[in-house]
């Protein structure tokens, strides 16, 4: 919670359209670089709602990158307000996105940053346009409490009893989810991703539980996208935590399952959706003949975004 509250949240308030533009062509840039040609992105500039989603898939699409994105609705800053504007984001990108390598899917921060209405309308919304939810879930113990305080089980009880069980849904770390809970994820068709470099960083602990589903993806929680490291990172990490290692090492190949399904309409065939020799060769050039300008916006972005921060 320390760490939300004094660097992340800060960040998120602190970005505007030209810091969102910067990171996000760096990233994708950066992305391509280490051969990951897909990304799940969930999003939040709190100062900036209107029009974020377009910023990040207009840097996907013209660097040749394909995404699945959201905004992460949440009434942590301005109550019930700020998440129907999160939610709004969410709704005029599923109806105007024509982007051929942009999804878009409906986005909630931590549970315990939403009531449960917001998580209700957020349901709603993703059934209303025929697409999932994408939630950060008992990635730390308070996700856990806030939702005993409510007078649910745990969080995933919390969403189940709130019909937001989705199918497809993504739920990111699950790091004190319980064998019972992850069980009804999977008994729901709902995706869990570990992210094992963020869960050290961060010092929450190891998500055991996750062997209890088939439907568990390996994710980075913005860290770079080489996902190579990352995997490295998992088996490090479920060694010393005693998980069995024939189910993480199928993590990293059902994140590319996850992506088939969220392009599944005929664009991308198959149950791995991978991107063409052509198509890499393309978006392997553009961001070669890009990288320095992209870098050198980015620098000069970052020196600003600082200084906003020490303001907050």
């Amino acid at each position: 919670m320390e760490i939300l509250e004094r660097v992340w949240w800060r960040l998120d308030r602190a970005l505007d359209a030209p810091s969102l533009r910067a990171s996000a062509r760096l990233y994708v840039a950066e992305a391509i670089e280490h051969g990951t040609f897909s990304l799940i992105d969930h999003h939040e500039s709190p100062s900036m709602i209107e029009g974020s989603l377009d910023v990040l898939a207009d840097a996907c699409q013209e660097l040749g990158a394909r995404a699945v994105l959201c905004y992460g609705a949440t009434e942590r800053n301005e109550g019930r307000d700020e998440a129907r504007r999160g939610l709004e984001e969410c709704r005029r990108f599923l109806s105007e996105n024509r982007r051929s390598l942009i999804r878009g899917v409906v986005g909630l921060h931590a549970s315990f940053t939403v009531s449960d209405d917001t998580i209700r309308e957020a349901a709603a919304l993703a059934r209303e346009h025929s697409t999932v939810l994408h939630v950060h879930v008992a990635e730390d113990g308070i996700d856990v409490r806030d939702a005993s305080e409510r007078g649910y089980a745990g969080v995933i009880d919390r969403f189940d009893r709130l019909d937001a069980l989705i199918p497809g849904s993504i739920f990111a770390h699950g790091v004190h989810l319980t064998a019972d809970e992850v069980r009804r994820c999977a008994s729901n068709n709902c995706w869990l991703v570990q992210n094992p470099r963020s869960n050290r960083g961060n010092r929450v602990g190891y998500p055991s539980a996750l062997s209890y589903s088939n439907r568990v993806a390996l994710g980075t929680d913005g860290y770079p996208a080489e996902m190579r490291i990352e995997e490295k990172t998992l088996i490090e990490e479920a060694r010393a935590a005693g998980d069995d290692l024939s189910h993480a090492r199928k993590r990293l190949k059902a994140g590319r399952r996850l992506i088939a399904e969220r392009f599944a309409d005929g664009s991308h065939d198959g149950e791995i959706a991978t991107i063409t020799p052509d198509e890499a060769e393309r978006a392997h050039a553009r961001v070669a003949s890009e990288m320095s300008a992209i870098r050198e916006e980015a620098q000069v972005q970052a020196e600003q975004l600082w200084t906003r921060m020490r303001r907050l």
